[in-house]
């Protein structure tokens, strides 16, 4: 239970991470961890004229591809289907766009990279 709840913990860090540095960017925050039976989606922002659905992947390491490879096709059909449940329940005219934000420690701080329009769908 003690490893779930650090990890847990350690993914709520990464959005917090997230959320700031898009905040700062200029976005305003719509709503945070979206749920429904497809899945979840951690972010959903607004940046001008878009919603942007945000993919946020918090990875310790690089091995394995690091955290901006784990986003693969199964996880962004999860997203998509998710955010498509979205628009049905909060129908809007503004463009809609996928972005992931992957971050890594490095060198006692946090590289962030972000990544506008990651996939689509809409």
């Amino acid at each position: 239970m003690a490893l779930f709840k650090r990890t847990k913990d350690i993914g709520q860090h990464g959005e917090d991470l997230a959320l700031a540095f898009l905040l700062d960017n200029g976005f305003t925050l719509i709503q945070r961890n979206y749920h429904s039976r497809y899945g979840e989606i951690d972010l959903i922002m607004q940046d001008n004229d878009y919603i942007v659905f945000v993919e946020v992947r918090y990875r310790s390491s690089k091995q394995f591809g690091g955290a901006l490879f784990s986003v693969d096709r199964r996880k962004q059909a999860k997203l998509i289907k998710c955010a498509q449940q979205y628009m049905l329940c909060e129908p809007t005219r503004l463009a809609q766009r996928f972005d992931v934000i992957a971050i890594s420690p490095s060198s006692g701080q946090h590289e962030i990279q972000w990544i506008t329009n990651a996939f689509d769908e809409f």
